[in-house]
């Protein structure tokens, strides 16, 4: 029994009439999500990033060759706004980690770029970040992985 089970059984004492695994399941995703963004966010941490930092790194890296995106394909991307976008570059340029340049043809048109040191960096933090999600997920066999992470696609898809 764990401390969701309790809680349940607490619930199926006092008002029986009502259908606490929605519940159930839901206190335990956010409990879960709790331990896995601990993780995360400490080797984040580490190396002087934010999460979203981390994110437009990553995501400049996953676009490829030559590791660029307009501000607007990264917002696109990662379902942020504006504001959000900009901060996050203000940081990671004052970190030396991307660049922005304005084209030649349309002052207004910016790029966003990973620098050497970002690819770099991204490249290093990776490696680091798959095997934490890999440590996170140990105690599961390969098929209760693919199972949830079915289930989790069928139940996100109700919302997106």
């Amino acid at each position: 029994m764990d401390a969701i089970d309790r809680v349940v059984e607490q619930w199926a004492r006092e008002k029986p009439e009502l259908d606490t695994e929605p519940m159930a399941m839901m206190g335990r995703l956010i409990r879960i999500s709790k331990y896995l963004e601990t993780e995360i966010a400490a080797l984040h941490k580490r190396y002087d990033l934010k999460l979203g930092e981390f994110d437009v790194l990553a995501t400049l890296r996953r676009s490829g060759k030559p590791y660029c995106l307009t501000p607007s394909g990264l917002i696109e991307s990662m379902m942020l706004t504006s504001g959000a976008m900009t901060n996050r570059l203000d940081k990671l340029e004052s970190k030396a980690l991307i660049r922005r340049t304005h084209s030649k043809a349309d002052r207004r048109s910016v790029t966003v770029e990973l620098t050497k040191e970002g690819l770099t960096l991204i490249d290093q933090i990776m490696i680091e970040h798959v095997e934490i999600q890999q440590k996170l997920v140990r105690s599961l066999t390969t098929t209760q992985k693919k199972n949830i992470n079915q289930l989790l696609k069928t139940w996100l898809s109700a919302y997106e």
